[in-house]
């Protein structure tokens, strides 16, 4: 199994890709890339800050484990700096549930933030269901000011070693977030993109990455015409799917960024019956 080291992450890119992408896509999409453009700038702030906050202290964990620590005093001050984001720009339910947060006190924020590194994104978030959506809501909030953390951390430590293909992250365990084909020769060669750290590993191309279901005839794929460069990747023996971009199609695509613009593909898996394996950061 081939890994992409996640060494520096390209938040700029993340940046243009989104104020790009929002003057192009529907207004749903136009106004969750909007927001996801402002997030993107403030994960950005905080994680090129953290050498500093960091100090000389070790990065990697002393044991290997990416969940075993989380240095909580320097996650709080700027998880403040989060909720006031959410509150000002945020769509309104996202508002909302901001300042339900902020009403916690750090101390319960604090928690929260421990519990998220600990479990986050081990277990699918059940979007289908209202309770779903509201814990997943409440969710947002660790999962988008842990991102860049778990990411720096990520970028310190050696890759893992070579496995062969699994279907959870090989740095966290968590479940994977969406696909990538890069170019390779005539061809694309198949990543995971992790949903907790954001590690990329090297994935076969014909086979689920839920079930492990290996049947081409039981493995359809669905490109919308409107977005040819992304890809439902479905699995009919366990109804779950993978959302792909295709980097050979759309070199110019930032996979995290154009995954949140694909609002018509999660509506024909919706109707088709079909369950993402994770979701994404907005829910779209």
């Amino acid at each position: 199994m081939t890994l992409l080291a996640a060494g520096y992450v390209n938040y700029p890119a993340r940046i243009e890709r989104a104020a790009r992408l929002a003057g192009r896509r529907e207004f749903a999409a136009k106004e969750i890339l909007t927001f996801y453009g402002e997030l993107a700038k403030f994960q950005k702030e905080y994680y090129e800050g953290l050498p500093k906050l960091w100090g000389k202290r070790g990065v990697v964990p002393a044991n290997g484990d990416l969940r075993s620590e989380l240095r909580l005093e320097m996650v709080l001050d700027a998880f403040a700096r989060l909720l006031d984001l959410a509150e000002r720009r945020g769509p309104v339910a996202l508002a909302n549930a901001a300042r339900a947060m902020r009403s916690k006190g750090c101390a319960r924020q604090g928690e929260i933030l421990q519990e998220f590194w600990k479990t986050g994104m081990l277990e699918r978030e059940p979007l289908d269901t209202e309770e779903g959506k509201r814990k997943s809501l409440g969710n947002f909030f660790a999962r988008a000011m842990l991102q860049p953390y778990a990411e720096f951390v990520t970028g310190a430590m050696l890759p893992p070693a070579p496995l062969m293909t699994v279907c959870r992250c090989p740095r966290c365990n968590a479940l994977p977030l969406l696909g990538v084909l890069r170019p390779e020769g005539d061809g694309g060669k198949r990543f995971l993109v992790c949903s907790f750290c954001s590690l990329e590993w090297e994935f076969r191309r014909i086979l689920c990455a839920q079930c492990g279901e290996v049947d081409e005839k039981k493995l359809p794929v669905m490109v919308a015409e409107q977005l040819p460069h992304l890809r439902m990747e479905c699995c009919d023996t366990c109804k779950h799917f993978l959302r792909t971009v295709d980097l050979t199609k759309d070199g110019n695509a930032v996979p995290l960024v154009d995954d949140l613009a694909a609002v018509p593909l999660s509506l024909w898996a919706e109707e088709n019956g079909y369950q993402r394996i994770q979701g994404n950061l907005l829910g779209t």
